[in-house]
């Protein structure tokens, strides 16, 4: 076989024994682009055709006349492929609409899948029929939204999928795959993550969740409310629902002057009561029996029973803090952003400093109160 014109790329072959036929591919930014050259029967190049396919036609729109130029002055047809080659990389950097144009069949190959998969499966798709966002339920009869970037060389590259999930979604796909596969996969995923959501909507729908404030499906973590001062944060593991959650209560600043009359006794039930953590219950269920309480729901209390917001500066979230500082006294139990109190008490002449930690008053009732000094922005 003859060798090819130019090393690795472009791969452009003699077609015929006379050589006046060279027919292959020239590569660019990854792309392959079949093309043909006829040169006549003394092999000049002035009298050269250039016959190209629908992309590359479609890519040297407007540039014809440079072609023809450098058709015309390149010294061989090496040097015109190379010349060729140039015109293209800067097309395609002055085009990028024109980076990634599928080829016809994959277009047919799209519509083929989709009318398999059924067209009721389809959320969205772009104007470039490349990306899809495909809609599927689980038994529980949430609905979930699996969104494809197609490859141009669908579907032979796998695509990328993304969706709104505690872990991290592994898609199996070889060149034969198929959307229906696909989707099929992602419902397999979801029936794993069914008893996970199951626990994490019932805290939802019987407690008071401080954080986050709206819920995605991907969130592992929940903030509950307990009382006007105390929360407790909880930590679901997705491939391990029912087992003991990460937890940690929530109170008055954490480490200096704990609010004794909840807090503690809260924390020694947890660690007193871990052993009955019975795993055919639900998260709730034994988080009740655990810290032997009941937890303020929709049904029992409106959210405005629980101060959460800052009592300095009436918001409950400032950038990305929370109100987490508390009054230590139980009859006033007021919260505040750390960086509220600490500028709050930095100006006040009564308060004093030692080390990082201020002390003064508390807005709202007088009584002693603490605060880390504030950690300073990078």
């Amino acid at each position: 076989m003859e060798k090819s014109l130019v090393n690795d790329n472009p791969l452009l072959l003699p077609f015929n024994r006379q050589q006046t036929v060279y027919d292959g591919f020239i590569t660019v930014q990854e792309r392959d682009f079949r093309m043909r050259i006829v040169l006549p029967p003394d092999r000049q190049l002035k009298q050269a055709k250039l016959h190209c396919c629908w992309q590359l036609k479609h890519l040297l729109r407007g540039y014809e006349h440079i072609v023809k130029q450098r058709l015309q002055q390149s010294a061989d047809l090496v040097g015109f492929i190379l010349e060729l080659k140039t015109v293209l990389e800067v097309v395609l950097k002055s085009r990028p609409e024109c980076r990634s144009i599928p080829p016809p069949q994959y277009y047919s190959q799209l519509i083929s899948e989709m009318e398999t998969l059924g067209w009721d499966k389809l959320l969205f798709i772009d104007t470039e029929f490349q990306m899809l966002r495909l809609k599927a339920e689980d038994s529980a009869g949430r609905q979930h939204i699996l969104t494809v970037k197609l490859k141009s060389k669908h579907p032979t590259e796998a695509p990328d999928c993304s969706a709104d999930l505690p872990v991290p979604l592994a898609i199996s796909w070889t060149p034969q795959s198929t959307l229906e596969q696909l989707h099929s996969q992602f419902l397999q995923v979801l029936e794993s993550l069914t008893e996970f959501w199951d626990i994490l909507d019932e805290i939802d729908s019987k407690t008071w969740i401080l954080e986050p404030e709206k819920p995605s499906r991907s969130d592992t973590m929940r903030r509950i409310a307990i009382g006007n001062n105390v929360s407790i944060k909880v930590e679901v593991d997705p491939r391990h629902p029912r087992m003991l959650p990460e937890c940690w209560l929530l109170g008055a600043e954490h480490g200096f002057l704990c609010f004794v009359s909840v807090v503690t006794p809260l924390r020694n039930k947890l660690n007193a009561n871990m052993h009955l953590w019975n795993p055919d219950s639900s998260v709730l269920h034994n988080l009740r029996d655990v810290l032997e309480i009941e937890f303020p729901s929709p049904a029992t209390h409106e959210k405005s029973s629980f101060n959460v917001e800052c009592g300095i500066c009436y918001s409950y979230r400032l950038e990305a803090a929370i109100p987490d500082q508390v009054c230590n006294d139980p009859r006033c139990g007021q919260p505040f952003h750390q960086t509220c109190l600490y500028e709050w008490l930095r100006a006040l002449h009564s308060s004093r400093q030692s080390f990082n930690i201020v002390f003064g008053e508390c807005p709202y009732c007088s009584k002693p109160i603490t605060v880390k000094m504030a950690a300073q922005k990078s």
